[in-house]
């Protein structure tokens, strides 16, 4: 898919309600995907109120005794060593309130920083997983809320006009509820039919593949996508890719054993839409069976995430003509032209093909697969596309679905948060320039470049010093490191009412229809696509809206983002200790940085282009290293499962060296600014600070079916390990908490890339 090659700081499940994903339909612009699932809004406000007043009355007894053990350590600390400004006694009551004093930090750093934090923290219902990145994604979609809600709401942008009715349409319930299925109904009618609800007309294959694929962008056996050439980056090309599951990974359909309650959840799941579309239980059971079991060879086809990393391997060039030999199944230029209407192509019009052998077994599947199953199948991909915008009976279906999969309850997330989460999916960034004109200090901005610039000095100091690379490969590592190119905060365009407006030009929103608004957005969508196709890419075009918790680094660009919805606390306060501001966010953006030289990033040269750049010695011993981390990740365990330390090598190498860029830019600040005053009653010295704020930005409480999850799919390492493996493979955390050799902590082994 078009994200593949994009390195996020944090991913989080398909389905889950934390607004924290990607939607395929937004690529081209930067949208997130996520589904919420209402409650009454009363109910919520009120639960918010006493939610907010027991906090409150906590926090003050908490600060109320922290001030007063602050008064006694300042009377005994003649040299005012101690900070005691109203943030860093604020700070400190935090960090207090998440450790576990009973833990020994060499025992288990993880339990010793977050013990706390997870006690004081019982996973919400309607969650799957709840850390600081929901927390912060919470109070951002509140911020977002109330610009939206606010009566004195007058826009001169027509982009933040359009925002707003996309809002309320979503709000408007009681018109979604009396509609109820009837828009999905039409509009399966309009396509030919559904031959599990009624009458079918038996169209020709390739007709419905188009509109379901081009005109309502759904993704059934293939995704296709415009993006910049990965080895000629000043350039956009046509890409295709495989896809085509529900379930968020082929491990769901194939190991069945361990798999079976969700897979009998999602065949129910599957029968209940169809009956609520109009079906009868007896002919949607047997046919939804037939669809289950293509999904399943579909997924039997699907080439792992673990075995896709190499992009020089994956990544095929070839004319349409050649595709059409590949895959003859499909009528390629005829369903490419239809994609990318209205440009003119050719069949010698060049693709990148990244499931090459995917793609030729899938045109035999096709080929063997009868017509009636194909087209059960493509409507069903149309369902699971559009279905999340009518009633409640569908929000209802989900939920068993997403308690089975996720092992979520019933969801307490009122309907406002879900409206929140899909205005950002769809207009992003008018959203974005609602929240950074209410919320985003310019100079922050500055600061983060500031920072950049000094763990950027830090990371290339460190390559400097690696005896296992040799001189010419050690230089245009530098030289990549010199051009990475960042972008703090969000886009400057979204600023300019006349560039925003232009972006969302086409896109018609009403606030009567919620589901027609979501229609009109495919067709833009595509629209915007197919617009890139003859242009080269964009350098300063995001592909995440400035409110999201999050950072990525991309290879085409050889760039880094940092959108404004991160640099808040723990990850930065400009008023924090600079340990904390170095141990969050910076650790953020060496790791982003670090990924310009992860397994996949370091195939990316300077200027973003795949090609061999390495000498030959300095390759194998980078391969050296990254096996003894991909083995140290796989023998840690979650409920019983092992990490897959292949899958997550990227980010595990992102997250250790980031750290060490990070702690070494520290040490240059502390070496050019003296040492900090120490936070009171912490007991911590400002090293040892930097360490613990890394940590416990990855508190966090989870299901064990979302940890199975993760582990089957997210390229990251869960959370526990992300600490724990970073830590134990640090020289500089050991010494400071003077870990002894055989301790937790402290296996005696460390694996080290850069």
């Amino acid at each position: 898919m078009a994200e593949y090659k994009r390195a996020m700081f944090q991913d989080d499940e398909v389905l889950d309600g934390d607004g924290s994903n990607t939607s395929p339909d937004s690529i081209e612009v930067g949208f997130r995907k996520g589904d919420g699932l209402p409650v009454s809004r009363l109910g919520s406000q009120i639960q918010l109120k006493l939610v907010f007043w027991v906090v409150s009355l906590f926090v003050a007894v908490l600060l109320l005794s922290t001030i007063i053990a602050m008064g006694i350590q300042y009377s005994k600390d003649p040299s005012h060593t101690t900070c005691l400004t109203e943030a860093c006694i604020i700070v400190a009551g935090k960090i207090l309130e998440a450790l576990d004093q009973d833990v020994k930090p060499c025992d288990d750093f993880y339990q010793y920083a977050c013990g706390g934090w997870i006690k004081r923290n019982p996973l919400p219902d309607g969650r799957s997983k709840w850390s600081t990145f929901n927390s912060i994604w919470d109070q951002n979609q509140a911020i977002m809320k109330h610009l939206l809600e606010n009566a004195t709401f007058n826009s001169s942008s027509e982009a933040e006009r359009k925002t707003q009715r996309y809002y309320l349409s979503c709000l408007r319930e009681q018109k979604i509820e009396e509609l109820g299925s009837q828009p999905l109904i039409d509009l399966i009618e309009k396509i030919g039919g559904w031959n599990i609800t009624g009458s079918w007309n038996q169209t020709n294959f390739m007709d419905i593949l188009k509109l379901v694929s081009a005109t309502y962008r759904a993704s059934p056996f293939f995704t296709v996508f415009v993006g910049p050439d990965s080895k000629s980056s000043n350039s956009n090309i046509i890409q295709v890719d495989q896809s085509g599951l529900f379930l968020p990974s082929r491990d769901y359909y194939l190991n069945k054993t361990a798999n079976k309650k969700v897979l009998t959840a999602y065949l129910e799941y599957m029968v209940e839409l169809a009956m609520l579309l109009g079906g009868t239980r007896s002919s949607a059971e047997e046919q939804m069976w037939q669809v289950l079991l293509l999904e399943t060879q579909l997924a039997n086809l699907t080439v792992p995430q673990d075995e896709r990393r190499d992009d020089e391997k994956i990544y095929h060039k070839m004319t349409i003509a050649e595709l059409q030999v590949l895959a003859p199944a499909i009528d390629w230029l005829d369903f490419i032209s239809y994609f990318l209407a209205p440009l003119e192509l050719t069949d010698a019009e060049p693709v990148v093909v990244y499931g090459k052998e995917y793609l030729e077994q899938v045109s035999q599947l096709i080929n063997n697969t009868d017509k009636s199953v194909l087209n059960n199948y493509m409507i069903w991909n149309l369902i699971q596309k559009t279905a999340s915008s009518l009633d409640q009976r569908f929000e209802t279906a989900q939920e068993k679905l997403l308690e089975t999969l996720y092992g979520t309850k019933k969801s307490c997330t009122p309907r406002w948060q879900t409206c929140i989460s899909n205005t950002d999916d769809t207009l992003g960034f008018a959203l974005g320039a609602l929240f950074v004109k209410a919320t985003f200090d310019r100079h922050s901005k500055e600061i983060a470049e500031n920072m950049i610039a000094e763990i950027r000095t830090a990371f290339e100091e460190s390559l400097n010093s690696l005896d296992w690379m040799d001189k010419k490969t050690k230089q245009a590592a530098k030289e990549k490191a010199d051009s990475i190119y960042d972008m703090i905060g969000f886009p400057e365009f979204i600023l300019d009412n006349k560039e925003l407006d232009d972006v969302y030009d086409g896109y018609e929103v009403s606030e009567d229809s919620f589901f027609q608004n979501m229609l009109n957005f495919y067709n833009f969508s595509a629209r915007f696509m197919a617009d890139q196709l003859r242009k080269p890419p964009n350098r300063d075009q995001w592909s995440m809206t400035p409110q999201t918790v999050n950072a990525y680094y991309l290879p085409t660009k050889n760039g880094i983002v940092f959108p404004a919805g991160i640099l808040q606390a723990p990850f930065y306060a400009h008023n924090h200790p600079k340990a904390l501001n170095f141990g969050g966010i910076g650790v953020v953006m060496g790791h982003e940085l670090t990924h310009a030289f992860d397994d996949q990033g370091r195939e990316y040269d300077k200027e973003g282009n795949l090609r061999p750049w390495w000498q030959n010695s300095s390759l194998e011993a980078f391969k050296n290293r990254t096996e003894c981390m991909a083995e140290q990740y796989s023998k840690y365990i979650v409920n019983g499962e092992h990490v897959n330390g292949k899958q997550t090598l990227g980010e595990n190498i992102a997250d250790n060296g980031g750290l060490k860029a990070a702690y070494n830019a520290y040490k240059a600040w502390l070496r050019k600014n003296g040492e900090e005053k120490r936070l009171p009653s912490v007991g911590l010295t400002s090293h040892q600070l930097f360490f613990l704020g890394f940590a416990q930005v990855w508190c966090s409480v989870r299901t064990p079916e979302s940890s199975h999850e993760g582990l089957m799919t997210d390229p990251h390492s869960p959370d526990k390990f992300r600490v724990i493996g970073t830590l134990s493979n640090s020289r500089d955390f050991l010494e400071h908490f003077e870990c002894p050799i055989g301790s937790f902590m402290n296996p005696g082994k460390h694996c080290e890339v850069w």
